[in-house]
Formats: C-alpha cells, sequence, structure tokens
C-alpha cells in the first residue's frame, strides 16, 4: 500500500452511508428501524450489488424505507412483501430481492404469505424487525407482544387466556426445510450492530447463491409505543424480550 494510501486511511472518519439518502427519517427518537436501515445500507453498498437489489416494503413503520435507501423498491400491500418478492426473484432472477418486515407484517397479517415462501425456499432475504408491538398505528398488541405486556389493547397486559401465547415466527421458519439461514440479533449495542451486519451480508451472500430463503430477525425498541426513553426501552428489551427471543443463529445450514 502506498503512503497516500495509507494516509488515508488513517484519516478516514464515519461518514453516512452512501446509500442513505438526504432525507430527514420518520422514525421516533430511539427506535431501532434507522440502525438497522444504516447497516441494509452499508452492507448492499459494500458487496458491490447496488444496481441488482431490490427490496419489498409492506405497511407498517417501514412502509417508507424506500425514501431512505437508494435501490430499487415495490411497495407491496400489508403481509404481502414475500409474495411479491417471490414475483421479483422469479422473473428476475439475477437480481438479489429482499423483505422489510415488522412483527404486525409479518406475523399477523402476513403469516402465510411468510410461511408459505419460506417453505417454498425462494431464494430471498426477510428482514423481520420485532418490537412486539404495533408501532405505526397507536401501540395495540401484536402476535408477538409478551404475556403480561401492556399496550392500547392490553391495558392491564397480555393473558394467554384471552390473547394466547406469543408467535415466535422466526422459530417455526427455522424447521422449514426452504430455509438455509434464520438468525435473530438486536441493534442495542455497538457490539450487537457489528454482529448484525455480519449477518446480513451472509443473508444477501446465500440469496446471491441461491441457497433458499434467508431470515434475519432484529429484536429491536419501541420506545414511543412502550412508553419508555430510548435508554430504559434498551433496558426493558434486555430484561424482558431477549429471554423470550433470544439473541443467536436459529439454523445455518
Amino acid at each position: 500500500m502506498e503512503i497516500n494510501e495509507i494516509i488515508r486511511e488513517e484519516n478516514k472518519v464515519y461518514s453516512k452511508p452512501e446509500l442513505l439518502d438526504e432525507v430527514h427519517m420518520h422514525y421516533c427518537p430511539g427506535c431501532s428501524h434507522g440502525v438497522v436501515h444504516k447497516l441494509v445500507s452499508e452492507v448492499i453498498a459494500e458487496m458491490g450489488i447496488t444496481d441488482k437489489t431490490v427490496g419489498v416494503s409492506p405497511v407498517g413503520c417501514a412502509v417508507f424505507a424506500y425514501n431512505y435507501i437508494d435501490v430499487d423498491w415495490v411497495e407491496a400491500a400489508h403481509g404481502r412483501a414475500p409474495a411479491v418478492a417471490t414475483a421479483l426473484n422469479r422473473l428476475w432472477p439475477e437480481n438479489v430481492v429482499f423483505t422489510y418486515q415488522g412483527d404486525g407484517d409479518m406475523s399477523a397479517i402476513g403469516t402465510a404469505e411468510t410461511i408459505h415462501a419460506a417453505n417454498r425456499g425462494e431464494n430471498i432475504v426477510m428482514i423481520f424487525v420485532n418490537n412486539a408491538i404495533y408501532g405505526m398505528t397507536g401501540g395495540q398488541m401484536a402476535p408477538t407482544t409478551l404475556v403480561g405486556q401492556k399496550t392500547a389493547t392490553t391495558p392491564y397486559g397480555r393473558r394467554v387466556d384471552l390473547n394466547g401465547h406469543p408467535l415466535e415466527i422466526t422459530n417455526l421458519m427455522a424447521i422449514l426445510d426452504g430455509t438455509c439461514y434464520v438468525t435473530r440479533q438486536s441493534v442495542h449495542t455497538p457490539a450487537a450492530v457489528r454482529k448484525t451486519k455480519a449477518c446480513l451480508k451472509k443473508a444477501f451472500e446465500n440469496a446471491i447463491a441461491k441457497k433458499g430463503t434467508s431470515v434475519v430477525e432484529i429484536v429491536a425498541t419501541c420506545n414511543s409505543g412502550w412508553k419508555l426513553s430510548p435508554a430504559k426501552a434498551n433496558k426493558w428489551m434486555e430484561e424482558n424480550m431477549f429471554p423470550k427471543y433470544p439473541l443467536g443463529d436459529l439454523k445455518n445450514v
């Protein structure tokens, strides 16, 4: 390496990912979505797949993801992102297709599309942001809401006898033959951010290699829906979410 290159490397400073557009994000302060957007942007750019990457954003807090990450996007109806991604990948198999979904989208209205796309082994990446609540529409109970957790529709806490058990949809996808990689991560610390980025890269590499469906769940916070400060939301997540949704790989073929 020449001396000028060494100097440039030493003077390199942290900067906004090149694929993040110069617009204000609508996410609440402390929301995990912004960090995940940053990681997705970095991975796509660093892998050199910008021109052949297509994202699918359905309804939910992430519906405006196409405003922030500068790749091709298709907006899907609520819950239908895996079905749309299936069509995109089959029509243009040379492209790298991913969905960006919340827990209300993937594990409620979109359960059928999610499970069957994964069971077919579609060569797509599913990015699943799980904050255990409907953040966009007022903080109602989601399928992933914890037992005892208070929401707008469970003001006294979720009850198993009335509301059923939390749905661990990532665990379900891990047992399907069509999935090649299923992992659950978070972005609450610098170390967790680095690990999640590595997992996202692996998922995109699997899609390029046509190995099947990769699922990256990111256990996230919703401090506005949880009625907590960002710092307290992170702590609540560690103490309550991680025991139910433990971090780590669930499947790695």
